[in-house]
Formats: C-alpha cells, sequence, structure tokens
C-alpha cells in the first residue's frame, strides 16, 4: 500500500474549516485535528476569550495559527456576521462544522419555558441550518466543500432529561439529508452522531451517571474527546468524497438498532 497516497486523501492542507462550538470539547479536538492536518481554522463559540484561548492552545501544539472568533449561533444576524468575517480573512469556506449545542437541565417537562425550548431549537437547529444554507450556497456557487453536523444519539434514543436537546438533534439529522440533496453535487453533507464522550461537561455527572453510561455501551466505557477525531477527519476531506447524507455513529455501539 502506498501510505502516501493514503494521507494525501486526508490531507486537509490550506482548507479554510470553520468550526462553531470550537473552543472546548469535541469541537477543540476537531479544530487541533484539523490544524495538524494542515487546515485554516477559524474558532467559533459564544465567547471571544475562549476562542482565543483554544487558539493560543492550538498553534502552541501544531504550530498553526487558528482565528478565533466569538459568534452565538442562535442569532441568525451573529451567524451572518460571523461567515462575513471568514470571507474577509480567507475569501473562501471549504469545511463547515455545525458543532455547537446546549442541553440545559429541567425538572420536568411541564417546567420547560417557551424561552428555553426556544433557545435550544436556535442553537441546536435553527443556527446550524441558517450557516449551512449561507454557506452552502457559497459552496455550491465557487469550488464545493464540505458541512459537517454534529448530532447525537439521543435523536434517535432520547432519554427523559433531554427531550427539547433530542428533538432539535433529531431535525439536524433530518436537515443533513435535504441539505444533501440540495446543494449536492459539489457540496457534501453528513453528519456526525456522538453518544456519551468524557469531555469537560461530564465533570458535573455522579458517578451513578457514569456507571449507567458505561453500562448502555458495548464497548464498556465513554469515549475519550480525540475518539471523535477519526470520523471528523474523514468527512472534512477527499477521502469522504463519494459520502454525501451519511449518519455515522461514533457512541461505542450505544444506539445500535436505532437511527
Amino acid at each position: 500500500m502506498d501510505t502516501e497516497k493514503v494521507a494525501r486523501h486526508f490531507d486537509l492542507t490550506d482548507k479554510v474549516i470553520l468550526v462553531t462550538g470550537g473552543s472546548r470539547g469535541l469541537g477543540f479536538e476537531m479544530c487541533r485535528a484539523f490544524a495538524e492536518a494542515g487546515a485554516r481554522v477559524v474558532i467559533s463559540s459564544r465567547k471571544q476569550a475562549g476562542c482565543e484561548r483554544a487558539a493560543e492552545l492550538i498553534e502552541r501544539d501544531t504550530g498553526r495559527a487558528c482565528l478565533p472568533l466569538a459568534c452565538h449561533v442562535g442569532d441568525w444576524d451573529a451567524c451572518d456576521a460571523l461567515v462575513e468575517s471568514v470571507y474577509e480573512q480567507y475569501d473562501r469556506i471549504d469545511v463547515l462544522v455545525n458543532n455547537a449545542g446546549m442541553s440545559p437541565r429541567y425538572e420536568s417537562l411541564s417546567s420547560v419555558t417557551r424561552e428555553l425550548w426556544d433557545k435550544v431549537i436556535a442553537v441546536n437547529l435553527a443556527g446550524p441550518f441558517r450557516l449551512s444554507a449561507i454557506v452552502g450556497e457559497q459552496m455550491a456557487r465557487g469550488e464545493g466543500g464540505s458541512i459537517i453536523n454534529i448530532s447525537s444519539t439521543a435523536a434517535v434514543a432520547p432519554g427523559a432529561a433531554e427531550i427539547p436537546y433530542a428533538t432539535a438533534k433529531a431535525g439536524l439529522n433530518n436537515l443533513t439529508a435535504g441539505l444533501a440533496h440540495t446543494y449536492a453535487p459539489l457540496v457534501r453533507t453528513n453528519c456526525i452522531m456522538p453518544g456519551p464522550f468524557l469531555t469537560d461537561i461530564s465533570d458535573a455527572w455522579t458517578e451513578q451517571v457514569k456507571a449507567a453510561m458505561e453500562a448502555m455501551v458495548p464497548l464498556g466505557r465513554a469515549g475519550q474527546p480525540e475518539e471523535i477525531v477519526g470520523t471528523a477527519l474523514y468527512l472534512a476531506s477527499d477521502a469522504s468524497r463519494y459520502t454525501n447524507g451519511a449518519i455515522i455513529k461514533v457512541d461505542g455501539g450505544a444506539a445500535y438498532g436505532n437511527g
């Protein structure tokens, strides 16, 4: 096997990649991996300080500078401004990763306010829709690109404590299918559906919750954040040039048989 040829399939040299929710957790790991593969990474998150800190860490680790740009993806005007800023800097976006998300706690379904519901839908579904619409159209008019949506196994196996979030992520799965038809053949749209991962969010899990998570995963553990990287690199690169409309579970088998 020609290892250099294989490596070229995953090469992202000078590709411009915009990652929302990129300052921490799975988003940060994807940003770092994209930088290591040679990409020009735009790290976006709600707080500018967090974006800048993530950019500093990635530059320290990889030697590649990233562009930190704050954006609240639940605000469509902010989404438009984010895309405009990236185009002003690089004149294109080759890969869009819709990773930003939120899953707030609630005491009961009847306690979920309309305001909370709207925020969850805005961040997890409406924001990715808007970003995909404006970036996808630009990609389709140009040289093409890749859109990667980050969903959740909650979309196909929702728990009682995450129903608004799961509903939004199920919509994101369906959005993936629609975009895969809308912007083809030059733009590929795919989705990663992670299961439980040991990100900073998991620090709040009780031992009971951790044990329950491990029990439901056939591999017997939650994922390490860097274990999202292989799938992300595949979908961002030419290695996946015939993959479109796919929803790929990265969950240790937790949602086997669903979706």
